[in-house]
C-alpha cells in the first residue's frame, strides 16, 4: 500500500546504514510478529532527516486477516508525554509560564500542598509539604503526586478516593486533584506517573485561552502536517486503528478491555489527556522527532528555539542525591523523556544525550543527537502486569539492531 512518506526517503548507505544489517532487524520484527507473536509492528528509521527504513509487519486485526500498512493508527499513551512537555516549553518561550512558577500561580487550589504521612485513605495524617509544587517538578515526575513506589500505597488509595481519572475535563481533573495528598516532599524523589502531566495540560489551557486539543492542534500538528494525530480517530480513518491486545490467562491473545478497544478510534480518556491521551502513526510521529533533532523547526515551522530544545533533551534529576539522581540505571530524565547518562550502565548499544520514551501499549521512539538519528517502533499490546505468561518486550532487541546497522 502506498504511503506519502513524513520526510525525505534515502538509500541506508546514503545516510550510513548497512543495507544488509537492516535484514538483521527485518527477521527479528518478523518473527516477533509472527503466529504466536505480536499481531502486527511498524517500525521507521531515519537519519539526517532522511528515512532509509519503514516497514509494516503482520496484521491489523486480532483475526490476523488485514495485513498491517505503514500508516496503521496507534494509541501511543504516554508519548503523548513529550507533545504536553513541548506545549508547555511553547509557553515557556512567549513568557506566559515560568518552569520555576508555582503551580498555584496558573491553578487554584494548590497553594498549599499537603504530604500524607500516615493513616488511611479514611483517617489520613498530613503535615504541609516543605516547597510548593513547581511546574518543573511536574515536569521531572519530582512532585511528591502519589506513584507505583513502595510505601505510597495508602496515598495512591486516598487518590482514588478522589479518583481524578473520572472527571469529565481537565478542568476538572485539576480541581479533583487539588484535594490529593502527596506521598512525599517536592523535588525530593522521581515517581513517574500520569497525574503530574494532565495537570501540565490543564495549565497549557489556563496559560493560552484555549482548549488543550486546539491548543495542540493549532501550534503542534497543523504546523507539522500530524494530520493522523489527535484524541480520537475520525471515522473514516478508523479501519486503520489496530486492534490492541492483551494476554489471557490461557497463554492467547485477546482483545484488551476499554472503550478504544471495543471502539477502535473512540476517545481514550474522557478528557484530553496530556499524559496519555493521543493516537497516532509512525509517520506522525517521525515529524514530532524530527523537529526535535532539528532544534525545534521542522520545514520552516518554528514550534521551539535551539537553546529550549537542548534544556529539553537534559538530564534534570541533579537537585536529588545519588543514588536517586537518575530515572533508572544509566538514565537521567529530561523534560519529556528518559536521557542516556552511560550506555555501558545501561547495558545496551546507544549514545550520551539519547533521548526517547515509551508508551503502555507497547510503543517505543528515541532521537540520538549525537547521530543525527531518530527511530521509532510501534506496536499495540498492553503487557500483563502480574509476571504471568506474556509476549517478550522488544524495545531494546530493536534499538540493539538499529545501531548495529550504522556503517
Amino acid at each position: 500500500m502506498a504511503t506519502e512518506s513524513p520526510l525525505p526517503a534515502a538509500a541506508p548507505a546514503a545516510e550510513g546504514f548497512s543495507a544488509e544489517r537492516l535484514e538483521r532487524l527485518h527477521a527479528y520484527l518478523r518473527g516477533a510478529t509472527g503466529a504466536d507473536g505480536y499481531l502486527g509492528a511498524v517500525a521507521l528509521i531515519a537519519r539526517h532527516g532522511r528515512i532509509v527504513d519503514w516497514q509494516a509487519y503482520g496484521y491489523r486485526d486480532l483475526a490476523r486477516r488485514e495485513p498491517l500498512h505503514r500508516d496503521a493508527i496507534f494509541r501511543i499513551y504516554s508519548m503523548t508525554k513529550t507533545v504536553t512537555t513541548v506545549a508547555v516549553l511553547m509557553l515557556m518561550e512567549e513568557g506566559k509560564l515560568s518552569l520555576d512558577a508555582p503551580l498555584s500561580r496558573y491553578l487554584p487550589g494548590f497553594d498549599h500542598p499537603q504530604v500524607m504521612t500516615a493513616g488511611d485513605a479514611d483517617a489520613p495524617v498530613l503535615r504541609p509539604a516543605d516547597k510548593p509544587i513547581t511546574l518543573h517538578a511536574l515536569l521531572t515526575h519530582t512532585a511528591g503526586y502519589p506513584a507505583a513506589m513502595k510505601g505510597d500505597e495508602a496515598a495512591v488509595k486516598a487518590m482514588e478516593r478522589v479518583d481524578p481519572h473520572g472527571a469529565r475535563d481537565l478542568r476538572g481533573f485539576a480541581e479533583r486533584m487539588s484535594r490529593v495528598p502527596l506521598a512525599a516532599d517536592p523535588q525530593t524523589r522521581f515517581a513517574y506517573d500520569g497525574a503530574a502531566l494532565e495537570l501540565l495540560a490543564r495549565v497549557v489551557e489556563a496559560a493560552s485561552g484555549q482548549p488543550f486539543e486546539r491548543f495542540l492542534q493549532q501550534r503542534i500538528f497543523d504546523p507539522l502536517g500530524m494530520s493522523d494525530t489527535g484524541f480520537s480517530v475520525p471515522a473514516a480513518k478508523r479501519t486503520r486503528v489496530v486492534d490492541i491486545t492483551t494476554m489471557s490467562e490461557d497463554g492467547h491473545l485477546r482483545r484488551a478491555d476499554g472503550p478504544s478497544a471495543k471502539h477502535p478510534g473512540e476517545p481514550l480518556n474522557a478528557y484530553a489527556s496530556g499524559a496519555g491521551g493521543l493516537y497516532s502513526t509512525a509517520g506522525d510521529y517521525a515529524r514530532f522527532a524530527q523537529m526535535l533533532l532539528d532544534g525545534g523547526t521542522l520545514d520552516g515551522h518554528v514550534l521551539l528555539g535551539r537553546k529550549t530544545v537542548e534544556l529539553m533533551l537534559r538530564n534534570h534529576l541533579t537537585m536529588l542525591p545519588p543514588p536517586r539522581n537518575e530515572a533508572a540505571a544509566g538514565e537521567g530524565f529530561g523534560l519529556g523523556g528518559y536521557v542516556v547518562l552511560d550506555p555501558a550502565r545501561r547495558g545496551q548499544p546507544g549514545s550520551v544525550g539519547q533521548f526517547g520514551w515509551s508508551g503502555a501499549a507497547s510503543t517505543y521512539y528515541m532521537i540520538d543527537p549525537q547521530e543525527d538519528l531518530l527511530a521509532i517502533l510501534l506496536l499495540q499490546h498492553l503487557p500483563r502486569g502480574d509476571g504471568g505468561k506474556d509476549l517478550p518486550r522488544l524495545s531494546r532487541g530493536f534499538y540493539a539492531l538499529v545501531y548495529q546497522a550504522l556503517q
